[in-house]
């Protein structure tokens, strides 16, 4: 069977070449006889494994010597109870609201102390992202939270907040090495890979050390302790040590492909394709305020449930697969992450105007 063009949120496609890679090695990774799944993680060629993917995510990042990369597990959703838990000194966080996993992280901050929402897009569907420029920041707040690419809703900062000098935390789950970024402007950078980085069950935190502390909220679990990670090497327990191994490929592979600008020229030319057609469409309509667009995720609708339905069930049948939209903003959602071909973008254009044609 040929393989399809893969448009899902999440967990998403993969570069080819990676996935071949790991497939020439899934019975004796490089002459030890076994795969990388059955290896200990404490073997000296798992060591390297981890290593060699840390080091080359930080050469990406351009991440200064003063953060650590820790490589967890339990998603960018465990991470919302593990950031307060480590972070609230005061008890004292502000979130802006741009979607559902803000709102939840922002949910999940509540419990450990004095949360509020210092902006938000929900009165509009979350469809652009509210200026942050002159937020009413509290004085005593431990840091300020953003979801900076919503996958569900497809829109993106393009301009961090201005926090008033307090520490910035980042969801880049769908965002995450699609183009460059200055990780000092962060206390915490973290995302889920299943997106743009590898298979599901790996999250990935960059910290600033100085906000790793040995006093973590009182009752947080060892396990959920920045310092008990950082300290181990994030080998505290058993890792999850496949998919460590694959993001280490992925990080090998953007290097090959030039590094984050070249991610950005390349991401940057597929959304146009398919934003500058959503654009002069007269049966289709992408969903966001320009301004606020995601080179990552985009929702589009006909304004017919119907009509998108029966485009997402004609597409699949053309080898366009997982088109159909978040139920909460309905219609269909394109992801392109770094490993979408451009020609899938393209092909997927020519028959969304083939569609137009037969159903205006």
């Amino acid at each position: 069977m040929a393989r399809v063009y893969n448009f899902s949120a999440g967990p998403a496609v993969l570069p080819e070449e990676v996935l071949k890679e790991a497939a020439d090695e899934m019975l004796d990774y490089r002459g030890t006889g076994m795969s990388v799944m059955e290896m200990s993680h404490r073997s000296k060629a798992f060591d390297t494994i981890i290593k060699e993917a840390e080091q080359d995510l930080r050469e990406l990042m351009n991440i200064p010597d003063n953060y650590k990369v820790l490589f967890l597990q339990g998603g960018a959703s465990q991470q919302f109870a593990a950031i307060p838990m480590n972070l609230m000194k005061n008890k004292v966080a502000d979130y802006i609201i741009t979607g559902q996993w803000a709102k939840k992280a922002f949910q999940e901050a509540k419990k450990y102390g004095n949360v509020k929402a210092v902006a938000s897009s929900e009165d509009k569907t979350y469809s652009y992202i509210p200026d942050c420029s002159d937020l009413d920041i509290d004085d005593a707040a431990d840091y300020v939270y953003i979801c900076e690419n919503n996958t569900i809703y497809g829109t993106k900062y393009k301009e961090l907040p201005n926090t008033k000098g307090k520490t910035l935390v980042a969801d880049v789950s769908s965002c995450f090495l699609s183009e460059p970024v200055d990780v000092t402007k962060y206390g915490v950078i973290y995302g889920g890979v299943q997106k743009n980085v590898g298979p599901a069950g790996v999250v990935i935190v960059i910290i600033r050390e100085d906000l790793i502390t040995d006093t973590p909220l009182e009752g947080t679990p060892t396990m959920l302790t920045y310092k008990t990670q950082a300290d181990a090497d994030s080998l505290y327990n058993t890792p999850p040590c496949y998919g460590i191994y694959i993001c280490g490929k992925v990080f090998k592979w953007i290097k090959k492909m030039g590094g984050l600008e070249a991610m950005k020229a390349h991401n940057e030319k597929k959304a146009k394709i398919l934003y500058d057609f959503l654009d002069q469409s007269e049966l289709f309509k992408g969903t966001v305020e320009k301004k606020d667009r995601s080179l990552m995720n985009v929702p589009f609708v006909t304004g017919d449930a119907d009509l998108d339905a029966k485009f997402v069930a004609e597409a699949k049948a053309a080898g366009f697969e997982n088109l159909k939209g978040h139920r909460t903003v309905g219609g269909m959602r394109a992801s392109i992450y770094n490993a979408m071909p451009i020609e899938g973008v393209e092909k997927l254009v020519e028959f969304m105007k083939d569609f137009e044609a037969k159903n205006k």
